[in-house]
């Protein structure tokens, strides 16, 4: 199975001897070109068009990080999967009012259940989350009204908003208290690390979508615009509950992540790299991780999982099978 390769490093990646050879002032190694699927930049790392030519010869997409860890860009390799098709499709259902809402609505579903989800798996563990769960059970009934994606957005704004109070129920740290969503730059550390998972799981649905025939820069929930890809950020929506929350609630309820792993810097708090690589880790861990799925009758990992998610969509928009959002079974 393909890897992502994750470099937090300052150093020079590089072609060299037909594979990937990344070089610091410490080290130096060879990387399996065949067993690399994404590369994640975080360092301060130069390279060269030989590269870049290497990188689309064999398919690899690479996302670039500031240093303080906020996502700023992807060299994305010639689209091999290009389908006019395929973007014509998904034009028709972005310019249509009506079919471009009815997706919008199914995002923003998805994420409320997958929502619930997570929440009804704490409350069953013994955390108070009863008046959480419901507060967001009566907003969502007001989906179906919804005859705009901003009605939509602030919806699912709103829902949010109750479900970051959870925070502080499931965490129960007193060095991880989340007050309010701050964001560029998050204020404290909870903050930061919903910053950085979620970041990572755009990264993802991106890469992803890289392999398909969809084109990432047209979205339905998030309007699309000349600056930025959009589709990815709706597939988001369905899996940050249970990729990126879970990933966070797991490392500070077990202790991992402390508060030496945070720096103050652009006014605000972000991770520093022993940080970044704890909550890479998990992350990385938990997309591998797989569960059964009940229509393939598999394991799947939940990587697969947002591949199979762009399968579906490639399908409603073709009208050959109505697109349902993944829900988690547990």
């Amino acid at each position: 199975m393909k890897k992502s390769l994750y470099i937090i490093s300052d150093g020079e990646l590089k072609r060299k001897d037909n594979t990937l050879y990344f070089e610091t002032s410490e080290e130096r190694k060879y990387i399996p070109v065949e067993n690399t699927r994404e590369i994640l930049i975080f360092g301060e790392v130069s390279m060269n068009k030989r590269l870049l030519e290497f990188l689309t010869e064999s398919e690899i997409i690479i996302h670039f990080f500031n240093y303080y860890g906020y996502y700023i860009g992807s060299f994305y390799p010639r689209e091999h999967l290009n389908s006019g098709y395929m973007i014509l499709k998904q034009a028709e259902h972005y310019l249509d009012t009506g079919k471009r809402l009815n997706l919008a609505e199914k995002f923003v579903s998805g994420a409320i259940e997958n929502i619930k989800k997570v929440l009804i798996y704490y409350h069953n563990r013994g955390k108070e989350l009863s008046e959480i769960i419901s507060k967001i059970q009566e907003i969502a009934t007001n989906i179906p009204d919804c005859s705009t994606t901003d009605e939509l957005m602030a919806i699912e704004g709103n829902i949010r908003d109750y479900y970051y109070q959870s925070f502080d129920i499931i965490l129960d740290n007193e060095h991880f208290i989340f007050e309010t969503r701050t964001k560029r730059p998050p204020k404290n550390r909870i903050n930061a690390l919903i910053s950085f998972a979620n970041s990572l799981v755009y990264t993802t649905c991106l890469s992803e979508i890289y392999q398909t025939h969809l084109d990432p820069r047209i979205g339905y929930l998030h309007a699309t615009n000349f600056r930025r890809f959009t589709l990815n950020l709706d597939v988001a929506e369905i899996f940050k509950p249970i990729i990126a929350d879970r990933a966070i609630f797991s490392i500070v309820n077990k202790r991992i992540v402390k508060p030496q792993h945070f720096e103050k810097k652009l006014d605000g708090i972000v991770l520093n790299d022993k940080g970044k690589q704890i909550l890479l880790q998990e992350m990385d861990e938990r997309l591998r991780s797989t569960i059964q799925h009940k229509k393939l009758g598999r394991h799947v990992s939940y990587r697969q999982l947002i591949r199979l998610e762009l399968y579906k969509i490639q399908k409603h928009l073709m009208e050959e099978e109505e697109y349902k959002p993944f829900v988690t079974g547990w």
